[in-house]
């Protein structure tokens, strides 16, 4: 949210205060905190301190490379959950050095320095091996004023604040390194003067030429500079600025990330209003936040889902090709069979065959109960397609239609969530006067999941957990109290929790496995996710990939996506290239709208194109068990940007229409009919995966530089970096 009018002023109809200078510095060894006590008014004598607002702020460390900030104005309210689930590294207590006019609280290679009087000012610092030694304040390069609305008699710039600060030089052989730096004017709590409403804020300075990735599932520009990105669930496809997985965490260039610490609508304003700062706000008096040291994007996402959790390993079959009915076309057991006998007569090797919505009766979903009129018996189905070697999945979502016999049978037991009033809350949006399962209400958790313990015994092996995403904030009333406006994120991943749990109680460890659209911070727990839904056009291929890409450095590992797009029938070329994209994924999955998507509805070539793709993605098992196993153990994303395996190559900072597929294989997806692509190719001779007989290009590719080839509809780029040793087994 934007506060200021340009930079000088405040917008019409605020009112700020902001942290102008140090009163008080307290340190807690025994706690291992630093507290910070700001004014924020210049406090010339005593009379100055009389209606003079105070900031605190409180540095900890809950992890080594790790500090956390605790941003309050008043700190007597009711702090009320949902809360994300943190682990920190038991025992861990940071130094803390208190040395005549600043404080120092240092986290393994990252520290965060306080001075003890003077003009507000704090830098995080990353301490580096090298033999040279830096002044810390020249490396700000900051400027302009430090101006309130009306500024003060006697206010200074900030060149002249930095310049009564002392230089800071690195000791001994290490040197100290600038990560970011949190100015006057920097922190501030604002008013509504209307209403009321209070936010707190916070900046955090970006060097010249420092990007920002990040902030969840995003299809918009990759790079976040320039934007207004706003935490905020929505069920709004591919094509706009919302996103189904909104994750507040941010990693830059600069070699760390920053994970603001709330349910809630976070707003980040990334060089949008401030051009040399990263804005975040949170209504409320409180705002809390952690910034992770790196150095690399891989060290930032290890640290980062230290704490908010890593993935479990995954079933081998979950890595093959799942069909689906796609989700409004029709279908009975004949037609299931008849796709399924299509794929073998084709030898195109399936894993997962999955029922979407209309395998229950329509008006009454989510009801737990197969059509009988489609499916007069779902148990020797279920048990005919095991008997070919397929997995099943069914689709759920959290909602329950009036027209069902559960909905009756929830409301009475009171498990839907609830209006203000104690009224069921329900609308007719997606299915006729659906209410929404409470799952903050331990009974209500265990009655839905013992539905889903019935279609387990039936047969199903997994669920597709659809939608979570637009969940009321307005006069509603949660079971166990939680502040309806940290529900709109937080409910997908209690959602998803409980799904997932069943499935690991009942399958097994290893063996559970969701295909889940919405999420937050810690849903990587849970995978799969997939991108939502987008339409079937070469842009809209492009703008998921940029979805894939920025959830890959939000933290989650795992990613998939409807392949030749969800709204509309693709042109032939769009699904043969989306082909070659999809199983090139970690996960991949045929489903369309009202289409469906065996690849022989386009063609005799797309059949082509699956079988080698298919094959292809199944020799590389050895490859991708390996790079679960580092997700397992890491955080790192299967699908990479460039930047996360060549943090230090420019070149790879903005390249956005490609991807690692891991650390070993480069791929770039070609986004047009005539099959041309450019992408960017890393220093190193890489080597050719796939020849091409219809456009022949050479078997080594030298870098650094950009390439442009032409590709037929059996070809992509696919690159073997120098110096990879690559498992693939004979398919």
């Amino acid at each position: 949210m934007k506060f200021t009018d340009g930079y000088w002023l405040t917008r019409e109809g605020f009112e700020a205060l902001h942290a102008v200078e140090v009163d008080e510095v307290r340190v807690d060894e025994a706690a291992g905190t630093v507290t910070v006590f700001a004014p924020t008014g210049r406090v010339r004598e005593r009379g100055d301190t009389i209606n003079l607002p105070l900031m605190t702020m409180t540095y900890s460390s809950p992890a080594e490379g790790v500090v956390r900030v605790r941003v309050q104005h008043h700190a007597g309210g009711v702090e009320r959950g949902p809360r994300f689930a943190l682990t920190g590294a038991e025992g861990f207590r940071p130094t803390i050095s208190d040395v005549e006019d600043e404080v120092r609280l240092t986290s393994g290679t990252l520290t965060v320095r306080v001075g003890r009087s003077g003009p507000w000012r704090v830098d995080f610092l990353h301490r580096d091996e090298g033999e040279s030694t830096e002044d810390i304040h020249e490396a700000t390069g900051h400027g302009g004023n430090a101006a309130e609305t009306q500024p003060p008699a006697g206010a200074r710039h900030h060149d002249q604040i930095d310049a009564e600060r002392p230089s800071t030089v690195g000791e001994g052989p290490a040197t100290e390194r600038l990560l970011t730096s949190s100015l006057t004017k920097s922190i501030g709590h604002m008013t509504e003067t209307a209403t009321g409403r209070t936010w707190v804020h916070e900046q955090l300075s970006i060097a010249p030429g420092e990007l920002v990735y990040g902030l969840g599932e995003r299809f918009g520009p990759f790079v976040k500079n320039g934007q207004t990105v706003e935490m905020w669930n929505a069920d709004g496809g591919t094509s706009s600025e919302q996103t189904y997985i909104n994750v507040p965490f941010y990693m830059t260039t600069g070699g760390y990330g920053v994970f603001v610490d709330h349910a809630e609508k976070v707003s980040f304003e990334v060089a949008s209003e401030v051009n040399s700062r990263v804005q975040f706000s949170v209504p409320g008096e409180t705002l809390d936040y952690l910034v992770i040291d790196g150095p690399t994007p891989r060290d930032v996402l290890r640290r980062y889902t230290a704490l908010t959790g890593r993935p479990p390993l995954l079933p081998e079959w979950s890595y093959g090709l799942w069909l689906s009915t796609s989700f409004s076309t029709d279908y009975d057991e004949a037609t299931i069979t008849q796709f399924i006998d299509g794929m073998a007569e084709r030898d195109l090797p399936l894993s997962v065959f999955h029922f979407d919505c209309f395998w229950m009766r329509q008006f009454q979903w989510t009801d737990f109960t197969w059509d009988e009129r489609m499916f007069d018996d779902p148990a020797g189905l279920l048990a005919r397609l095991h008997d070919r070697g397929l997995k099943v999945c069914v689709w759920i979502n959290p909602y329950i239609a009036q027209k069902a016999a559960a909905f009756d049978e929830a409301r009475r037991l009171g498990y839907l969530l609830r209006r203000d009033d104690g009224s069921v809350w329900q609308w007719d949006m997606w299915q006729a006067g659906m209410g929404i399962v409470d799952f903050t209400n331990p009974d209500a958790a265990a009655w839905y999941t013992d539905h889903l313990r019935r279609l387990l015994k039936l047969g199903v092996d997994c669920f597709k957990t659809d939608f979570g995403e637009r969940i009321p904030t307005d006069g509603v009333v949660w079971h166990d109290g939680s502040d309806p406006a940290k529900m709109r994120n937080y409910y997908a991943h209690i959602y998803n929790k409980a799904v997932f749990d069943l499935l690991r109680e009942v399958k097994g460890e290893g063996e559970a496995v969701v295909f889940a659209r919405s999420g937050t911070a810690g849903g990587q727990t849970m995978p799969v996710h997939w991108g939502g839904d987008c339409f079937s056009t070469f842009a809209s291929m492009a703008e998921t990939l940029r979805g894939g890409l920025s959830l890959a450095l939000s933290g989650y590992s795992y990613w998939s996506h409807d392949i030749g797009g969800f709204e509309g029938a693709p042109d032939p070329a769009v699904f043969k290239r989306w082909l070659a994209f999809g199983l090139l994924s970690s996960h991949s999955r045929l489903h369309g709208g009202t289409s469906v998507r065996v690849p022989w509805a386009f063609g005799d070539e797309a059949v082509e194109v699956a079988r080698r793709f298919i094959t292809l993605k199944l020799s590389l098992l050895p490859y991708l068990m390996r790079l679960s196993v580092d997700a397992h153990e890491t955080g790192a994303p299967v699908l990479r940007p460039m930047v996360f395996e060549f943090p230090d190559d420019r070149g790879a900072w903005t390249a956005d229409t490609q991807y690692m597929l891991g650390d070993s294989l480069l791929v770039a997806p070609v986004f047009r009919d005539d099959g041309q692509v450019t992408y960017y190719v890393p220093e190193g001779r890489w080597t050719r995966l796939l020849d091409d007989e219809a456009s022949p290009h050479p078997t080594v590719v030298e870098g650094p530089g950009w390439v442009t080839e032409q590709h037929g509809f059996l070809s992509l780029p696919l690159l073997v970096r120098p110096g990879a040793v690559l498992p693939v087994i004979d398919k």
